[in-house]
This record gives C-alpha cells, structure tokens and sequence, in this order.
C-alpha cells in the first residue's frame, strides 16, 4: 500500500534528485523520455536538443513530470507533478542554464557563467508546475 507524502516531502525529492522523466503526447502519441533538471520550487528546468519531444511538446505543452526515489524492491518514493511547457530565451535561457550548471558542475560563480555562455546549442525550457503530489511504498 502505498502512503501519500506530505508537501514538505514532495518538495524535497524535487529539491534533491537530479534526474526525472518527462511525459508529453500530441496526436495520439504519448512520449516519455529522462531529464536532467533544476527545479526552483515552482519550475523545473530542462536543456534538450530540438528534437521529437520539443516537437510534442510545442503541439501540445501540457506535459508531466516525475521524479522517483528508489530504496528497495517495496520501499520507495515518486513524485508526479503537471504542468506547462514553455521555451526561454536571452536571459532567462541563461538564468535557467546557470542553474542547471550549478546543479550539476559546482564551481565558481565566473566558471559557471562561462560555461553557460559556451553550453551545448539547444532549447532551454521551464515546465511551469500547476499540481505536484507524491506517494511513498513501504515494506
């Protein structure tokens, strides 16, 4: 059976995990892929290639995200939240690509804007969070 976790602990599984999966679909086709993110308390951010999934999701930027925190066999936690697909440019692109950076290469503040300023060409975007719940099993 599993237990509903609190919003606090919601929270902190978006707060500390680094890896989620993204769920989008547009005519007829449901689409589900990995993300590397940042997450800001209302928004999770993302950088992707332009590809199968950003063509979905500009169709259609209703999308889901979850994030899951695996123990044991019976004993985990996931988090599912909805949300909005939305691109960035100029300096929130950059903003949300410095986040991402710090995520996940820690450095000096200096390091981390040029590393921003030379990242990989792609979309930068921001899925706006509307609903966010989380279950947690038990052994």
């Amino acid at each position: 059976m599993a237990d509903v976790l609190s919003e606090a602990e919601v929270e902190k599984i978006l707060e500390e995990e680094r890896v989620g999966r993204l769920a989008c679909s547009a005519d007829g086709e449901a689409y589900v892929v990995p993300m590397v993110y940042a997450y800001d308390g209302g928004s999770v951010y993302c950088h992707s290639l332009e590809g199968k999934k950003v063509r979905i999701m500009r169709a259609n930027p209703r999308v889901c995200f979850q994030v899951d925190r695996p123990h044991a066999t019976r004993d985990w936690e996931s988090v599912i939240a909805r949300g909005t697909y939305e691109e960035l440019s100029g300096e929130e692109a950059e903003r949300a690509m410095l986040a991402l950076i710090a995520r996940f290469r820690p450095a000096t503040p200096s390091a981390a804007e040029d590393s921003a300023q030379n990242a990989a060409p792609g979309i930068v975007f921001r899925i706006t969070l509307a609903e966010k719940t989380g279950r947690a099993g038990k052994p």
